[in-house]
């Protein structure tokens, strides 16, 4: 039980979000206002919606709107790793989509570098840094997955480099370590919160009004233009981007297509310079192991080490809520295993541990959707890899509101939607059914039992 002892003074908040440097919010609506793009949601996705809204059309009106503060849900809690992929990782997109595999992966490295001249063109200070990242195989049944990973990686445009033992543990030195994969050009690190923040920033000097603590209550067409109701007013515009993610949209059809699941993380303390020696981890990549239930894994700009995933949790009862933000049983979960895996930092304290809601989709990433003859469009579904998707999101969003017909709005992706949840309580009975038998397969050499292999079948993946 020593590991509940680092638990003892821990932040019940997202150390992301904890930050002097968090800039304060901006007035909420009151009264009516007109516009040509609303966009509802102020996290990764509406952001860049709004400030690629105005890079394409400079004279446009656009206005975002957010219920709490900018950052303040998904885009501030996560573990800050910026990745190419658009469709939760490679193998998910290739079983799902192989015939534009080779395009889709493309298309996000594409992505990917123009977050990175964003960051850089309009100074966001968020910690960038390009690093890559390492999948970890810490069960033997793991390490002959690892050759494979890297042949599919390269075949499709990746550098890799394939790690065994004694290589990978020269990377990151923990004893559970067995074998890697270092995807070397694929993965940014950042500070999620500041990157949420400095987008919020570059939105206002290129005139978008953003007013923040405004919900967006109800949506409604009148005509030529869509109206949506916030507490203190009402907002009519031409065209409406809805970015909501976890949270219900305002498109009561839309609801069934994605669930709230919450990830957990802990945030250490500081490291001290021996610690660090003891650790390596010179190149600084984030990483992750390929269990079904895995970790994620990444060092700071301040040397402080995140530690999260593990449990992911569904509550029919509850959808998306502040008590959600904390669960006990988790934390002490993840302490555990972060000294089993990092012996060599015992005594290290915890100083924030912090939940967070993940919009989820039966396919594991984005979907799109338009509505009211065109003038609505709608991502959603992300499922944990937004930080880098959401802007493709957000280009493909305005495609939609355009009506323009562009690489990425012939996307299968982009023109299918997934599967459906099904309703209460079959959804309840399904995802335990899954937790179970993830878990199951984690014991037994990752071996997919009768209703894993259903759910392949059925295009459902639930591959992690």
């Amino acid at each position: 039980m020593d590991h509940l002892k680092a638990l003892r003074d821990t932040a019940p908040t997202p150390f992301w979000l904890d930050d002097p440097r968090r800039p304060p919010a901006t007035p909420a609506l009151v009264g009516g206002t007109t516009c040509d793009l609303l966009v509802v949601g102020g996290g990764y996705a509406g952001l860049w919606t709004a400030l690629l809204a105005k890079e394409r059309d400079p004279s446009a009106d656009v206005v975002l709107i957010e219920g709490e503060e900018v950052g303040h849900a998904a885009s501030g809690r996560n573990g800050g790793f910026c990745e190419s992929s658009l469709t939760h990782g490679l193998g998910n997109g290739l079983a799902r989509w192989p015939g534009e595999i080779a395009t889709l992966e493309r298309l996000g490295r594409k992505n990917l570098q123009a977050i990175e001249d964003a960051v850089e063109r309009y100074g966001i200070d968020c910690d960038w840094e390009r690093t890559g990242s390492l999948t970890i195989a810490t069960e033997p049944h793991q390490v002959p997955w690892l050759a494979e990973e890297a042949e599919t990686a390269e075949r499709y445009g990746a550098t890799t480099a394939l790690l065994d033992a004694d290589a990978v543990r020269a990377e990151i030195d923990s004893p559970t370590f067995l074998g890697g994969v270092w995807n070397k050009s694929d993965t940014a690190m950042v500070n999620p919160a500041r990157l949420a923040w400095g987008l919020k920033r570059a939105c206002l000097d290129l005139g978008v009004r953003v007013h923040e603590h405004t919900p967006g209550l109800a949506l409604d067409e009148h005509g030529a233009v869509v109206a949506v109701r916030t507490p203190y007013g009402r907002i009519t515009a031409r065209r409406v981007a809805l970015a909501t993610n976890a949270y219900p949209s305002l498109l009561r059809r839309h609801r069934p297509y994605t669930i709230p699941v919450y990830d957990y993380a802990l945030m250490t303390e500081p490291l001290s310079a021996e610690r660090l020696a003891a650790l390596g981890w010179k190149n600084r990549q984030g990483w992750s192991d390929p269990a079904n239930h895995f970790h994620y894994v990444r060092i700071s700009a301040d040397d402080r080490v995140l530690w999260g995933g593990y449990d992911v949790v569904y509550d029919r009862s509850r959808g998306v809520g502040a008590e959600r933000d904390r669960r006990p049983e988790t934390f002490a979960t993840l302490a555990r295993t972060f000294f089993r895996t990092f012996p060599q930092l015992e005594g290290v304290r915890f100083s924030h541990a912090w939940g967070g809601a993940i919009d989820t989709s039966t396919r594991f990433c984005v979907f799109f959707d338009t509505s009211h003859r065109g003038k609505v469009a709608y991502a959603a579904g992300f499922t944990g890899l937004g930080v880098g998707a959401t802007r493709f999101g957000a280009e493909v969003m305005l495609d939609l509101l355009a009506g323009a017909r562009t690489e990425r709005t012939s996307l299968k992706l982009v023109r299918r939607k997934p599967l459906p949840f099904p309703p209460e309580p079959a959804r309840s009975i399904g995802i335990g059914l899954t937790q179970r038998s993830l878990a199951r397969s984690d014991r037994d050499e990752g071996r997919r039992d009768l209703w894993l292999r259903t759910l392949d079948r059925l295009g459902l993946g639930f591959g992690s």
